[in-house]
């Protein structure tokens, strides 16, 4: 269905309004900062319920307020009345706008029936406004609840699974992140117990204004507690956003055996894995942009497949060599995020580090990768 979010409606509303500015705020923000174009659409976060649970209906109960100016000169020129319904007049073509845009068979929305109430206020604000306050209930199809998401958790061979926005053990002053739990089931936890390493947890404001974690390029990094799990073949998905050149998302070293995933100093996205003599490379064509993305490496016996995604840019690269010796495994030392082993330490984000001890199917990888977009929204 189009409608699954409060975002989709309020964008919705504020395309529109086509007379001044619009606003999806409170009734005091109004012109606080003194810059505001009358009229003014003033959207307020609604009140919502579910009340048909298995419908997946959402009922939300807007007020919205539209302002125009009043001052003492117009009052020569215009009556009040004349001026409430000019202002009416608009708030009615708005509102018939925004119900032809749900006209569409596909798109479940409408509006109650006798939901709507008109309030007209004077001298609003410090503007000297009129004011007509329109309340109405729309029920939108918001989601069905039926458990019909894919999750890394259905697929066999999970062995990591961190997550920026769960498990973690963090100072909430200094937002500093000392652990992390593994939530994959297999314990594969990641810690850093020196305080000047510690990477920085923060609760909203990355892709899609979820959580992420925070590295500076210099000291940051965090380490698993046991060794990697990783044998012979794997996928390894991540959510990242990479700042600079020689980055490291992930990275396992063991002598010349390892696995490297960031960017190299072009700042192209690049996959190294090496088995100790010979090496297995994909990368980007150009340079990455400081957007979120999303990197999906798969090595399959002498192969390895690097998948990247952001806004604007999709890659599929392979490199095969028939000398790379594929009995070599990934689990004689430990893996460290956001950074090779303590080198080519990462200048950006991570949201989500996802581990299988094997080559997933494409149709588990696509299930995997679409699981990250619906939660992301990276492309």
């Amino acid at each position: 269905m189009a409608i699954t979010r409060l975002t989709d409606i309020i964008t919705v509303f504020e395309s529109k309004w086509t007379y001044g500015d619009s606003k999806f705020g409170y009734d005091g923000e109004v012109n606080q900062d003194h810059d505001t174009q009358y009229p003014l659409m003033m959207v307020t976060p609604p009140e919502s319920i579910m009340p048909v649970v298995y419908e997946g209906r959402e009922e939300y109960t807007f007020e919205i307020n539209f302002y125009n100016l009043y001052s003492q000169a117009a009052q020569s020129v215009v009556t009040l009345q004349k001026r409430w319904d000019n202002l009416q007049d608009l708030s009615n073509e708005w509102l018939d706008m925004v119900l032809k845009n749900y006209q569409d068979v596909t798109v479940e929305a409408y509006l109650n029936d006798e939901s709507i109430e008109i309030e007209r206020v004077k001298d609003a604000k410090n503007d000297r406004l009129v004011q007509i306050k329109l309340t109405f209930t729309m029920s939108a199809f918001t989601r069905c609840f039926r458990p019909v998401s894919s999750y890394p958790t259905d697929f066999t061979d999970l062995k990591v699974w961190l997550r920026a926005d769960s498990g973690i053990t963090f100072d909430i002053p200094t937002k500093r992140i000392s652990a992390i739990n593994d939530k994959s089931g297999q314990s594969n936890n990641v810690a850093q117990a020196t305080v000047a390493n510690q990477p920085l947890r923060y609760g909203y404001d990355g892709q899609n204004d979820k959580a992420y974690i925070d590295f500076n390029g210099t000291t940051q990094t965090l380490i698993s507690d046991s060794n990697s799990p990783i044998e012979k073949d794997f996928t390894i998905f991540l959510v990242s956003k990479i700042s600079a050149a020689n980055g490291t998302v992930f990275g396992y070293v063991n002598g010349n055996v390892n696995i490297n995933i960031g960017t190299d100093s072009s700042k192209k996205f690049t996959a190294i894995v090496k088995d100790g003599t010979t090496t297995l490379t994909t990368l980007t064509d150009s340079a990455i942009a400081d957007v979120g993305n999303i990197a999906i490496l798969k090595k399959s016996s002498k192969t390895i497949n690097l998948e990247y995604y952001d806004s604007s840019t999709s890659a599929s690269k392979t490199d095969t060599d028939a000398s790379f010796d594929d009995t070599v495994t990934y689990n004689q030392n430990k893996f460290h995020l956001g950074s090779l082993a303590g080198s080519a330490l990462l200048n950006g984000q991570m949201q989500e580090v996802i581990v299988y001890n094997r080559a997933l199917a494409t149709s588990e990888i696509s299930d995997v990768k679409g699981y990250l977009n619906l939660k992301y929204k990276i492309y």
